[in-house]
């Protein structure tokens, strides 16, 4: 058995029986070592194993809230909490309001909207994504290009760069090596948005100057500061699942305060295309 079929087996053992099934019997049916897993497991994924099941725990608890009508205490003991007070704190820490408060707004949001690692999505993450950020300081720079409306679940970026990378050339002052930027624009915060909001994505390219720059485009400038940059190897098909990873993985269990900002996507001579499995695309959230 090779270490990521140890990781699915655990997952699968894990998911069969989410709210009674600990680490400890997780690693036994394994076949691994409670300290060789645990140890694997947030080597290759990012996070502990015990976190994983806590967060997967939550994530059904507030897919029970939305969808079900099942009360808060039925739903605390189904996921392996002790008391609804224990659930409820626990809820509060990642999703920053009461499980009956999450109930009545009716928003199904993406952070703590963790997952069950299926094994392809396992597999992505633990070969695809870097699991921990760098942290560096980004410069600024000046974009030009075309601004569209979209919604996670109603996804048409692919189509705002597909119009705009046909008419890129009408863009004379380019910067020289011209990076190419996805930005997202949204007044959501990230305890907010969730797969039916409607935000704006600015798709363009990097320009030393916008003089000339014929009307059918925009400027916009990205501000200078600091950033936890993920790195995505592989098609844009799984793009989103990276994406999940970060806000519904990484940000939760990282302590990490959110700068007033906008995440972006960064496409460089490292990206080969949108179909080439060792194409990779930065991926900048802007942090305190």
């Amino acid at each position: 058995m090779d270490k990521l079929e140890a990781l699915e087996r655990a997952v699968s053992v894990i998911e069969d029986d989410l709210g009674s099934v600990g680490a400890q019997e997780a690693a036994q049916k394994a076949g691994y070592s409670y300290y060789h897993l645990t140890r694997l497991f947030s080597n290759m994924l990012g996070e502990p194993m015990g976190s994983y099941i806590k967060k997967r725990r939550l994530a059904d608890g507030a897919h029970k809230l939305l969808y079900t009508d099942k009360r808060v205490i039925d739903i605390a003991v189904e996921n392996g909490f002790g008391s609804s007070e224990a659930f409820s704190r626990a809820f509060k820490a990642v999703y920053c309001v009461s499980p009956a408060q999450y109930r009545r707004n009716r928003r199904d949001v993406i952070v703590g909207a963790k997952k069950r690692l299926q094994p392809g999505l396992l597999r992505h993450i633990a070969g695809n994504v870097t699991v921990r950020p760098q942290i560096v300081k980004f410069e600024g720079a000046a974009v030009a290009g075309l601004r569209g409306q979209t919604t996670i679940g109603k996804n048409v970026v692919p189509l705002l760069w597909k119009r705009f990378l046909e008419m890129e050339g009408m863009i004379t002052g380019r910067a020289k090596n011209a990076r190419r930027f996805g930005i997202c624009e949204t007044d959501e915060t990230v305890y907010t948005m969730n797969r039916d909001a409607v935000f704006s994505e600015f798709v363009g390219i990097e320009v030393e100057s916008a003089k000339g720059l014929p009307e059918q485009f925009e400027q916009k400038i990205l501000h200078a500061g600091k950033y936890a940059v993920f790195t995505h190897t592989g098609s844009l098909a799984r793009l989103r699942e990276t994406f999940d990873f970060i806000w519904g993985t990484w940000f939760p269990a990282s302590g990490t305060q959110l700068d007033y900002g906008e995440d972006f996507e960064l496409y460089d001579e490292r990206f080969r295309g949108p179909d080439n499995p060792e194409s990779q695309i930065d991926i900048y959230v802007p942090i305190k």
